[in-house]
C-alpha cells in the first residue's frame, strides 16, 4: 500500500494500464540487474557479494562457511536440551496450514502483517510506542484473525496503536529464526567492530560508518527475498518513528532495545548467552535504524558488475544504446568513457609528435644557416646518425622564414641541394632573394622540380651539372664584364 512507504522512499514498480505504452521498454530501477541475478544465478550472486562483504570484515573458515550456508550457525545456547525441545516443539506447531504467527515468512504472512504496519505509519504520535504494552484480549483477537486470514478494520477503534505494537514484535519474536537469520549473526558482530584507524595505523574506537554501511548493504543482498521485504517496512517504520521522538519519546536506541532480541538475537537464548555481545547488538540495530535509508541499495560496483554479466560481451549497435544503459554516478568500467579517453590520449599523442618534429626541423634549419665550422659539420655528423628525425625528403612548414642579412650565392645553394640538403634549398625558393637579377625563373623552377638524389636519375643529373656549370661561366663572365668597365 502506498501509505506504508515514506514521502522520500522511490518505489521500484510501475503499474501501467495504458495498453498503447506497454509495449514499450521502461528503465526505472537502478538495481535491475542485481535483481535480475539474483533470481536468475544465485549462486553466481552470491559469491560476487559475499567476496566483497570478506574484503571488509574478517571472517574464519567455519564463520564464512555458515554464511555462506555450507554449515549450520554455531550459536550461543545452541546445545541446551530446552532450546532442542522447544524448537521440535515450534516445528511441528509451524506445520498447520494457515497459521502466519510462529510459521516461516511468506508472502500471504507478510501482506497480513503490513496492515499493522500501515496503521502504525498514522499513529506514530502514542507516547511509549512499542514500549507500553497492549491489552493482551484485544491482541488475542487480532491475532486468531490475522491467522484465519479474516479482514480487519483497524481504523475502526477497536484496537488501540500499543496493542498494534504489541503484536507486531510478538509476530517477530515467534518465527522460526531471527528476521536476520541465524547464518547472519556473525558477520553482524564483525560488523559492529568496524572501526576507524589513525594516521599510524592503529584502531581507535570510533565507528567507521562508511564501511558499516557499505556491508551491511552487502549483507542484506544476500538476506531470503521475504525477509529483506519485511525489514525495509519495519526499518522504515521505525525510521519515522524515531523521527517522532518529540512526541512518542522513543529513540532509535530505545526502539533497537525493543526489537533486537526479536530480529538479531538468536533463538531461545538468554542476556547470560549473549554477555559482552548485548551491547554490540543493541548499537547495531540502532545504527540500522538510524541509516535504514541507504541501506537497501546495492553499492554501485554491484550493480556494475551484474550490469556487465549481462551487458558486457554484447556489443552495442549504436551509442544511444550505450549512453542508456551506463549509469549517470557510475566511477569505473563505463565503454563509453574508455572510448573517449582512448581518443583524447591519441589527439595528445599525435599533438605531441607535430610539436617534437616541428622542433627538429627548426633545429636542422638552423643548424644548416650556420656558417660553414668545425661545430657545423659535428651536429649535422650527429643529424645525419638519426634520419627518421628529418629526411630529405620531409616536410617543412610552409610558414615564411625571417630573411638573413648574411647572402649565399647560387652556386652554393646547387651545391646543397645537389648533397642531399633540400630544406635550405625551397627555404631560398620562397624567400625573396638579395640578387634577384642572378636568379632565373628557368633555374629556379628546375631546382623545385627536382627532387632529393636519391629519386633523380642519372640523366636529370647530367643534365642539371651542365645547367649549373654553364649558369657559373655565365656569371663569371658577366662579372668580368663588369669589373673591366669599371677599370
Amino acid at each position: 500500500p502506498p501509505s506504508l512507504f515514506s514521502s522520500d522512499a522511490i518505489c521500484s514498480f510501475v503499474i501501467c494500464n495504458d495498453s498503447s505504452l506497454r509495449s514499450q521498454p521502461i528503465i526505472f530501477n537502478p538495481d535491475f540487474f542485481v535483481e535480475k541475478l539474483r533470481h536468475e544465478k544465485p549462486e553466481v550472486f552470491t559469491e560476487l557479494v559475499v567476496s566483497n562483504i570478506t574484503r571488509l570484515i574478517d571472517l574464519p573458515g567455519a564463520e564464512l562457511a555458515q554464511l555462506m550456508g555450507e554449515e549450520d550457525p554455531k550459536l550461543p545456547g545452541a546445545n541446551s536440551t530446552a532450546s532442542g525441545f522447544f524448537r521440535s516443539l515450534m516445528s511441528l506447531k509451524r506445520k498447520e496450514k494457515g497459521v502466519v504467527f510462529g510459521s516461516p515468512l511468506t508472502e500471504e504472512g507478510i501482506a497480513q502483517v503490513s496492515q499493522l504496519i500501515e496503521y502504525l505509519h498514522k499513529n506514530l504520535r502514542a507516547e511509549g510506542l512499542f514500549r507500553v504494552p497492549g491489552n493482551s484480549i484485544r491482541q488475542q483477537i487480532l491475532k486468531d484473525a490475522l491467522n484465519s486470514g479474516t479482514d480487519i478494520d483497524l481504523d475502526s477503534g477497536e484496537f488501540h496503536s500499543n496493542d498494534v505494537a504489541t503484536l507486531l514484535k510478538m509476530f517477530l519474536g515467534e518465527l522460526p529464526e531471527p528476521l536476520l537469520t541465524h547464518k547472519h549473526f556473525h558477520a553482524h558482530l564483525k560488523i559492529a567492530d568496524l572501526t576507524l584507524f589513525d594516521e599510524k595505523g592503529n584502531k581507535t574506537s570510533t565507528p567507521d560508518k562508511e564501511r558499516q554501511i557499505e556491508a551491511l548493504q552487502l549483507l542484506f543482498l544476500i538476506l531470503p527475498a521475504p525477509n529483506r521485504s519485511l525489514l525495509k517496512l519495519l526499518l522504515d517504520l521505525l525510521y519515522q518513528t524515531a523521527k517522532k521522538q518529540d512526541k512518542n519519546k522513543m529513540s532509535a536506541h530505545n526502539l533497537a532495545l525493543m526489537f533486537a532480541p526479536h530480529i538479531l538475537w538468536p533463538r531461545n537464548v538468554t542476556a547470560n548467552d549473549l554477555q559482552e555481545n548485548i551491547t554490540k547488538l543493541n548499537n547495531g540495530v540502532t545504527f540500522m535504524i538510524k541509516h535504514s535509508q541507504k541501506l537497501f541499495k546495492a553499492p554501485a560496483y554491484i550493480r556494475e558488475c551484474a550490469r556487465l554479466h549481462y551487458l558486457g560481451s554484447r556489443a552495442h549497435t549504436s551509442k544511444d544504446d550505450l549512453d542508456l544503459l551506463t549509469s549517470p554516478g557510475s566511477k569505473e568500467l563505463q565503454p563509453l568513457k574508455s572510448q573517449k579517453r582512448s581518443r583524447l590520449d591519441t589527439c595528445h599523442q599525435e599533438e605531441t609528435q607535430q610539436h617534437t618534429e616541428e622542433a627538429l626541423k627548426e633545429l636542422f634549419r638552423h643548424v644548416n644557416n650556420m656558417p660553414d665550422s668545425a661545430k657545423k659539420k659535428k651536429l649535422i655528423r650527429q643529424f645525419n646518425k638519426h634520419p627518421t628525425a628529418l629526411t630529405p625528403g620531409s616536410e617543412v612548414p610552409t610558414s615564411p622564414a625571417p630573411r638573413r642579412t648574411r647572402s649565399r650565392s647560387f652556386s652554393g645553394l646547387i651545391k646543397r641541394k645537389v648533397l642531399g640538403t633540400p630544406v635550405i634549398l625551397e627555404r631560398k625558393s620562397r624567400d625573396t632573394t638579395p640578387e634577384p637579377e642572378r636568379v632565373s625563373k628557368e633555374n629556379v623552377h628546375l631546382l623545385q622540380k627536382c627532387g632529393s638524389p636519391a629519386h633523380m636519375n642519372q640523366a636529370k643529373l647530367k643534365t642539371l651539372e651542365g645547367r649549373k656549370e654553364e649558369s657559373c661561366r655565365r656569371m663569371r663572365t658577366r662579372l668580368l664584364s663588369k669589373d673591366s668597365s669599371s677599370l
